[in-house]
Order: structure tokens, then C-alpha cells, then sequence
């Protein structure tokens, strides 16, 4: 039928209207908070490119964590700052590492059984050239040795996964990478920890403030060598067969906002659990917007997430997690 029969705005007069009829929700638990962990105590040092986003001491992040299961926040995604770094991420896989000794805090305070708690597996917040596996330099050039990388993140995971992580989230982007760590994992009793991995993640001119809070960025050289061209969708499909064929369990797309296609293809074509990462540029950026008056912080807020959801995404990381959080109620 055609106007006027077939008035479309009957279905939003009212918020009750627009809410019974509304096709994609956000809720709390569907939202996982990261944290930067780092040593010490009572440290709690801001992030100047990322307002109230801090590095946090092991007693810090614990209020943080408790703070998410009371918003109903559904998990975390923990990354960790060592207290030094060498050519070969050592604090990565160290049994005392900052992010092992985290997750035995958090796993002994039963009030934070709610919360679902992920590791992050990469290297380059422990390496002192700032790579996410070995690197090799010859003259100008410098070269990441992707089968080298892969006994090291496998370690790392198993090491994490021991730790008490109830999911491993590799981002190094080596290939092979699921398949080892699943390996390591399975060797050393923890064949029941998933695997999320960041099956499509982009070499993004997005995660510049990150490498602030991780204090990760390269010192030679850049990622586009092994992570993936922003311009591929097919081939972040390639890359998204080859961790489900190796065993991932879940799927991380990155960054979300500038690759609503890749989580919409991503959905239609795999059917495990798929979530989104949006990285610290889109948040940053957004409060730029917001300190200038330009934008509606909690409306800008929200829909950036929506739309992330509509896409496809079942679970978002975000920074504005508890934020988004109050909000919702």
C-alpha cells in the first residue's frame, strides 16, 4: 500500500512505540570494559589522548572491575604494562607477569564472578622495539618473523589461560597463531578457555591513542606487514576461515566504526559469536567532538554503539562501557 494509507511514522510517536517496535538493543552485558594494567599500587595515571581512560595498579583495576559488575557490564578485556620491556616480550609469558598476577586478584574476589575476563595476547607492550612478535632489522629494514612469534604467543596464552583468563584474545595477527596457542593451551590442562581471536584486524591510523595507554608503538618501522590493508574485505574473510579452521571460538572484527561492511559480512557468513572492538581513535575522537560542544555526548555515545550492534556485532569492547552502562541502566 502507498501513502496515505501506509504511514510509517504511526510506529514512532511515542518512546513506549519506539521501543516496542525497536529491532536492535543495547544492553550492559553485552559490553566488555578494557584495562591497562601496570605496577604498583594506588596508580591511577590518566591517558592524556584518552579522557578518563587511566593506566591502572592491580588495586586500581580491581575497584574498576567491581565498578562493572555493578553497572552490569557483561566482561574486561585486560592488557598489561611491564615494569621493563626486552627484545623478546618476556613479561608476556612470565608466570609473575602483570597481567597473570591481575587475573589471580580478580579470580580471588568472587564478586567479580560475573564479569567475563579476557586476555589480550600480543607482544608489543612487552617488547622494547614496540613489534607484536620477533623482530629481525637489517640496516633500514625491519621484518617481524611470523613462525619465531608463534612458540612465544603460544606460551603467553597458555600462561594467561593458567592464570585463570576465561577467554584468550590473540591480536598479533601471525599466521598460525590460533592453532599454536590452542595447542600450548590444550598441553597445559586448559582445553575449556575459548579463544577469541581479532581475526580481521586492520593496520588503522585509529589506534594512536592506544599506543599511548600501552605504550606500545613501534620503534622501527610499522604493522602494515601483518596487519591487514584497510581496502581487503575478501581477505579478511580469507583470515577470518583460517582462525575458524585452526579453532577459534569466537570472532573480534577492529577497528568498528570505519568497518561496519566487515562486521556485516563477517555476520552473514560465520555463524560464531561475533564482537567488535571500537578502538581508542573512534572514542578519542568522539570526545574531542564532545569537550567542543560539536556533539550530544550521550546520543553520539549511544548510536556509535548501535550501529556497531546493527552491523552485526553481538558484543562490543569499548571504552565507553560504563558510561554506555549508566545510561542503559
Amino acid at each position: 500500500m502507498q501513502f496515505p494509507v501506509t504511514r510509517l511514522r504511526r510506529l514512532r510517536s511515542t518512546e513506549a512505540m519506539r521501543s516496542l517496535v525497536r529491532e536492535t538493543h543495547l544492553r550492559p552485558s553485552a559490553l566488555i570494559y578494557p584495562l591497562f594494567i601496570c605496577p604498583g599500587e594506588g596508580v591511577r595515571k590518566p591517558i592524556g589522548s584518552m579522557p578518563g581512560v587511566f593506566n591502572l595498579s592491580i588495586d586500581e583495576a580491581m575497584k574498576e572491575a567491581e565498578e562493572c559488575v555493578a553497572l552490569g557490564i557483561g566482561g574486561l578485556l585486560l592488557f598489561g604494562l611491564p615494569a621493563e620491556k626486552d627484545e623478546l616480550g618476556t613479561g608476556a609469558y612470565a608466570e609473575d607477569g602483570i597481567v597473570q598476577r591481575a587475573l589471580r586478584a580478580f579470580k580471588a574476589n568472587r564478586a567479580l564472578d560475573g564479569l567475563v575476563q579476557i586476555a589480550d595476547v600480543c607482544l608489543c607492550e612487552y617488547t622494547s622495539h614496540g613489534h607484536c612478535g620477533v623482530l629481525t632489522v637489517d640496516g633500514d629494514h625491519a621484518h617481524v618473523e611470523n613462525d619465531a612469534s608463534l612458540p612465544l604467543l603460544a606460551r603467553t596464552a597458555a600462561s594467561l589461560a593458567r592464570a585463570g583468563a576465561d577467554v584468550i584474545a590473540p591480536s598479533d595477527m601471525m599466521d598460525g597463531r590460533v592453532a599454536a596457542m590452542r595447542d600450548a593451551m590444550d598441553a597445559a590442562g586448559c582445553e575449556g578457555t575459548p579463544i577469541m581471536s581479532y581475526a580481521a584486524k586492520f593496520a588503522s591510523a585509529f589506534y594512536g591513542p592506544f599506543r599511548e595507554a600501552a605504550d606500545s608503538a613501534p620503534q622501527v618501522g610499522d604493522r602494515r606487514g601483518y596487519q591487514m590493508d584497510g581496502a581487503n574485505i575478501r581477505e579478511a574473510m580469507r583470515e577470518i576461515e583460517q582462525d575458524v579452521a585452526e579453532g577459534a571460538d569466537m570472532l573480534l572484527m577492529k577497528p568498528a566504526g570505519p568497518y561496519l561492511d566487515v562486521i556485516r559480512a563477517a555476520r552473514e557468513r560465520f555463524d560464531l559469536p561475533l564482537g567488535a572492538y571500537q578502538v581508542s581513535g573512534e572514542y578519542s575522537m568522539l570526545h574531542a567532538a564532545f569537550e567542543r560542544g560539536w556533539l550530544d555526548r550521550d546520543r553520539a555515545m549511544l548510536e556509535s554503539l548501535l550501529s556497531i550492534r546493527r552491523a552485526g556485532a553481538e558484543f562490543i569492547v569499548t571504552y565507553f562501557a560504563k558510561d554506555a552502562a549508566r545510561l542503559l541502566g
